[in-house]
């Protein structure tokens, strides 16, 4: 439009108009023929302008529309964040999953119920849930761990179907967060397809969801593309495995469901990321076959493995040349190692980690994955299997080492979940013992890591078991009663020894307790702290402690068969 204001404005300030004017001002009294001659001279000049606006309006109009077509040529405006090509695969991919799912996917109805680990002879209130799921071969269903974690009854609905089918769960591997369910009714299976497990898929590759997620009754598909892929923490499990990231909304009951890819599954629907929109997480088929073949091999879950070691990174020029490390070298310094790994007895504190398996790593601990993409060597030890040997060459003292270490699921000295089971505990003279577990310190609250006993939460998340079976023991209250009078402010502390013997766990603490023929029983407790009772009188008080407090036995149902 400026183009065209600059053309009239050329126009009426050209000095033919301008003289034309001026004659016209100056001479009032000329005859009629001079006022016709200026009139028409002015009808003409007015064409000219019209004619060569009109002209500069077309010109402008055919730039407009050529540009135009050339910018938006191969898109799609029904989706213009897609092409065309990319478009028509993602309706087909949508279309191919709203057909497969017809017959496979199932919705999954829970009735759970968590304990209370602040009271651990009882539970909390029952709930119901709602996820997803979908048939695989074998006639199994697979779905989420924190689908059916709890639980004490599941149903499954099939897709257009009014009837709730009975299920059990076969197994559950709540650090990949998976579950396999069996339902027995013949019934069900009619008509049921299972869904074919595919790849991991590459940037970009479009996949769609298909669950039954809150907001209505029915099957749901959303699609969306593959954003990144790399290890991601699995909240439900606490664990660092392989994630896919997806733009595809995932709510809750869309957990379980299966993500699909052409005409395969390419990922279970897990999470979401908390605060964003729009960005999913998948569990990648790498994964859920490690935890297939692990049940069917095995007859349960048995977990994933690890090296058990703590490593630092050596992205630091004068850290590589301390530890005599070559320019063409790279690699990780092992900072830590759990003692309950094989690892233990072969590496050494600050050997440098070269290779696992012949792939070599990076000065920041990862490994070269697919095209251009690198994933941390975490990974590659994950899929192992357990009782598997993996080779690591190590730099040590200047000289290289190739050592065979066997690989082993390595628990944790501190439980950091303990679904589908009941708590431990120990009552004694109204003290309560019960090992410390992360669960416990959920029981502070959202934040936790905040608000409970600050010494108990470091050792949760830092210390390392010394030997096998090893648990942290802590008094978690005191039920009040004369025989324990003074001692209630003692509570939220580990216990140590008693009667100068250092307990081992729960069960090496009751016994102690049990077996105990002095007069006085001490238990030394962590600060300093001393608890000394009458041990006869503090036995025969045990009974009317729990009788007031209506706690049905004095030890948890897991230790019964010791009494």
């Amino acid at each position: 439009m400026a183009s065209f204001v600059r053309v009239a404005r050329n126009l009426f300030s050209s000095s033919f108009y301008s003289h034309l004017l001026k004659d016209r001002a100056v001479a009032q009294p000329a005859t009629k023929t001079i006022q016709n001659a200026v009139a028409q001279s002015l009808s003409v000049v007015r064409n000219n302008i019209t004619q060569q606006i009109k002209s500069k309006l077309r010109s402008e109009k055919q730039l407009f529309l050529t540009s135009s077509a050339s910018l938006f040529k191969g898109y799609n405006f029904r989706n213009r964040r897609l092409p065309v090509k990319k478009a028509r695969e993602a309706y087909a991919t949508q279309n191919t999953a709203v057909e497969l799912a017809l017959n496979s996917v199932v919705k999954v109805f829970t009735v759970s119920c968590s304990p209370n680990y602040l009271l651990p002879w009882q539970n909390k209130s029952q709930r119901e849930t709602m996820g997803s799921g979908f048939v695989i071969l074998g006639r199994k269903i697979l779905t989420n761990a924190h689908v059916v974690a709890d639980h004490t009854f599941v149903l499954v609905r099939k897709h257009g179907c009014h009837t709730k089918y009975r299920a059990e769960v076969k197994a559950v591997g709540h650090e990949c967060d998976l579950a396999i369910l069996t339902i027995e009714n013949e019934e069900f299976w009619d008509g049921m397809n299972p869904l074919e497990l595919g790849d991991v898929p590459f940037l970009q590759e479009a996949v769609a969801v298909v669950g039954y997620p809150q907001g209505g009754d029915n099957i749901s598909v959303t699609k969306g593309v593959v954003s990144r892929v790399e290890p991601t923490q699995y909240v439900h499990g606490a664990s660092q495995l392989m994630a896919i990231q997806i733009d595809a909304a995932i709510n809750p009951g869309n957990s379980g469901g299966p993500a699909i890819m052409s005409n395969k599954v390419a990922g279970v629907a897990f999470q979401n990321l908390s605060g964003a929109e729009n960005i999913g997480y998948i569990i990648p088929v790498p994964v859920i076959k490690h935890f297939i073949s692990g049940v069917e091999e095995n007859g349960t879950y048995i977990g994933f493995c690890s090296l058990g070691l703590s490593c630092q990174t050596t992205e630091n020029v004068h850290l590589r040349n301390h530890f005599s490390m070559r320019p063409d070298m790279t690699g990780v310094i092992v900072s830590k190692i759990n003692p309950l790994s094989d690892a233990y007895k072969i590496l050494k504190k600050d050997d440098i980690i070269l290779s696992f398996d012949g792939v070599l790593l990076a000065n920041d601990g990862t490994v070269p994955f697919r095209n251009r993409e690198r994933i941390t060597f975490d990974h590659l030890v994950s899929m192992k299997k357990p009782n598997e040997k993996a080779v690591v060459r190590v730099l040590r003292d200047g000289q290289e080492h190739d050592l065979s270490i066997i690989l082993q699921p390595i628990q944790p000295l501190v439980p950091v979940h303990q679904f589908d089971k009941l708590p431990s505990y120990y009552i004694f003279a109204g003290l309560v013992f019960v090992p410390l577990t992360q669960p416990y310190l959920h029981e502070y609250g959202e934040d936790w890591y905040n608000s409970s006993p600050r010494r108990l939460c470091e050792r949760a998340l830092r210390e390392l078991p010394k030997k096998a079976n090893q648990q942290l023991v802590i008094l978690s209250q005191v039920l009040m009663d004369d025989i324990n009078a003074g001692y209630e402010r003692l509570a939220e502390l580990q216990v140590l020894k008693v009667n100068g013997t250092e307990i081992d766990n729960l069960k090496h603490l009751r016994q102690l307790v049990q077996s105990c023929n002095a007069e006085f029983l001490r238990i030394d407790l962590d600060d300093d702290r001393v608890i000394v009772l009458n041990y006869e009188m503090a036995k025969a008080a045990t009974s009317s402690i729990l009788k007031r407090h209506r706690i049905p036995s004095s030890v948890s149902i897991d230790h019964l068969d010791t009494e």
